[in-house]
């Protein structure tokens, strides 16, 4: 039987946890042929996926799994960039170490491994980068700014990326999404218990759909199948927002 995915080889990084988890399961039972980055967290076993342990902050050492990850698949179609973090930052006490840490997470990994994925795309007639933007980034956060500053620049840098590269072939995307994750458990330990409650009623209120964040793998793993497809090619440039309607864009 026909998969969707058959054929296409696909690059995800922070596949050991998360959104990243999610998406190597997707990918992979759609019958793609994919390879993970991990950094601290081992790998979860799961036959038929390649893992490799990167620091996508490290220029050199995502430029080597770039072109090692297109050899093991024998090219690169897709790159997935699920690496990333959220931490609290409340306007008013962040620190020059806040933001440094923060934009070498989210920013500079997002341009490194777009950057190395294109330089193998364009010689092999094209590929898809997906990368990760947040509705924080659109609505903003009075609880976790920074990160929200970092999410928008994700934002923006694929909307370049998308006009600069699409006529060899290369398109990208971004997608703001509202589902389980670990950093929806570090929002809630940083809340604590009464906030937290606070927080779940919010959520209940303002997500039409449900009224609680997605699953992963239920919710955004279809959406990832899809545009990781051929049947997506015409899409370029705009950030996604897969959550229940908690941020219409456009609206």
């Amino acid at each position: 039987m026909t998969q969707p995915l058959d054929g296409r080889r696909i690059l995800v990084t922070g596949g050991a946890t998360g959104i990243g988890a999610a998406a190597v399961q997707a990918l992979k039972e759609a019958g793609a042929s994919v390879v993970a980055t991990y950094h601290r967290t081992p790998p979860p076993e799961q036959a038929g996926v390649s893992w490799v342990q990167c620091d996508v902050c490290d220029a050199a050492a995502v430029d080597a799994m770039v072109t090692g990850a297109a050899e093991t698949l024998g090219g690169l179609d897709v790159l997935l960039h699920a690496a990333g973090l959220w931490q609290p930052g409340i306007p008013g006490q962040i620190t020059g170490e806040d933001i440094d840490f923060l934009v070498d997470t989210n920013v500079k990994a997002t341009i490194f491994t777009n950057q190395a994925a294109y330089a193998v795309m364009r010689k092999d007639g094209g590929g898809r980068i997906i990368n990760f933007g947040s509705g924080e980034a659109v609505m903003g956060s009075p609880i976790s700014a920074l990160y929200a500053a970092t999410k928008g620049a994700v934002a923006a840098w694929t909307r370049s990326i998308a006009k600069a590269w699409a006529a060899e072939g290369v398109t990208a995307v971004a997608l703001a999404p509202a589902v389980q994750t670990p950093g929806a458990d570090r929002l809630r330990d940083f809340l604590g218990p009464e906030m937290s409650e606070l927080i779940d009623q919010q959520i209940k209120a303002t997500i039409p759909l449900g009224g609680a964040l997605g699953d992963p793998v239920r919710d955004l793993g279809p959406v990832l199948v899809f545009l990781a497809s051929e049947g997506s090619r015409f899409i370029n440039g705009q950030l996604i927002a897969v959550d229940g309607g908690l941020v219409m864009l456009g609206a």
